[in-house]
């Protein structure tokens, strides 16, 4: 389940802990930027500053209410310091919890007539989707909005992507050694055994289709042996990379990462072997009490400033360059930006998936990691 500017490990300690690189993907030719659109608040790009949506916003009342996909309590605690620094005045409440079960809490509040948030960021793409066809997101395009690479946003606006996150598997690079990086296929070396975490796959939709990109390219015989590995698994997907940065374990699968760096972690996304990645959703919601205020949140997230300081080095916009040795993340073949969105859709196949992991690696165990939250966290 994710978040915005992270909703992993590395945002708990700030942008500056990024995790490290593998070796860059195979070439690919760069998608092109999205046509600009006009101008307006209707049809084109919010033309109003931040300042103006600020003033506006406390004049309709100054507060706001966000339900973000994550892992902890306190993984958007950086997020939200941000956006106080910058606007002190909004009364922002940020509830973070698995975006499984953020979706569904939503959707009781629609049937229930009780809803709380203004502006929901989750992993679960096919809900935004099902969502814009029952008319329950606002049609909104902030500043920035012609620059998002085209398959991150809704032509309509019903949504758009203010996060590029990867998921893959890291290590600890002095401990296995620079030389020769470490691949997936190498997980199931039996001198790896009881030095790996991993999260559960069959927990997070995110996770799970890391595992089905392995299984497509080493076979089910990969999965037999990384089940054999003594691997301790566990909710949330921030777990292998406390493991891996606590010193626990050697390998951490199945997490979140930054491809800045080696140092002391190296995140994996090698040329020819499979990573995942996907642009997080962001959606208004057409009854949003507080509609200006997330306006606001939605203009901030989008803007330079915010995209140029994304903690792994990828910004959702076709404007901005990433640091030196990256590439934008859909330039990486190996990522399967285009094939999470498919894969979230058909929850028949999802379910199979999982059911089959399960008998793999065994049932999910342990509390949420966010915690029990209830029906209406926020009210």
């Amino acid at each position: 389940m994710s978040s915005f500017l992270s909703r992993r490990h590395v945002l708990a300690t700030g942008a500056g802990a990024a995790l490290g690189v593998g070796a860059v993907a195979a070439n690919a030719t760069q998608a092109a930027a999205s046509p600009a659109t006009s101008r307006g608040t209707t049809r084109g790009e919010e033309t109003r500053t931040l300042d103006e949506l600020y003033r506006t916003a406390l004049a309709e009342g100054g507060k706001l209410v966000v339900y973000a996909g994550g892992d902890t309590p306190t993984q958007q605690d950086f997020t939200k310091a941000a956006f106080k620094a910058r606007f002190p005045d909004i009364d922002l409440t940020l509830i973070v919890d698995y975006s499984k079960y953020q979706d569904v809490r939503v959707d009781n509040q629609f049937a229930t007539g009780t809803l709380v948030p203004d502006l929901v960021q989750l992993q679960t793409l096919q809900d935004f989707t099902r969502w814009k066809g029952q008319g329950r997101l606002l049609h909104y395009k902030p500043a920035g909005f012609s620059k998002v690479y085209d398959r991150f946003k809704d032509p309509q606006g019903a949504w758009v992507a203010t996060t590029a996150l990867a998921f893959s598997f890291m290590y600890n690079t002095a401990a296995v050694g620079s030389t020769t990086p470490l691949t997936p296929r190498d997980l199931v070396d039996p001198k790896w055994k009881g030095k790996i975490a991993s999260a559960y796959p069959h927990d997070d939709d995110a996770v799970l289709y890391l595992f089905t990109l392995y299984v497509q390219k080493y076979g089910w015989d990969w999965v037999a042996k990384f089940a054999a590995q003594d691997v301790r698994f566990a909710r949330g997907s921030n777990t292998p990379g406390d493991a891996v940065f606590g010193g626990q374990k050697v390998i951490g699968v199945g997490t979140a990462g930054s491809a800045v760096s080696t140092s002391p972690v190296t995140f994996a996304i090698g040329a020819g072997h499979p990573f995942m990645a996907w642009g997080q959703r962001v959606a208004v919601l057409k009854q949003a009490k507080n509609s200006t205020a997330a306006k606001l949140f939605l203009n901030w997230q989008l803007s330079k400033e915010m995209q140029n300081g994304s903690f792994n080095g990828w910004s959702v916009r076709t404007d901005i360059t990433p640091p030196a040795g990256l590439k934008p993340m859909w330039e990486y073949p190996d990522a399967h930006v285009d094939g999470f969105p498919r894969f979230m859709e058909d929850r028949a196949a999802v379910e199979r998936w999982k059911q089959t992991f399960a008998l793999y690696f065994g049932e999910v165990k342990g509390d949420p990691t966010p915690g029990v939250l209830g029906l209406h966290p926020g009210a």
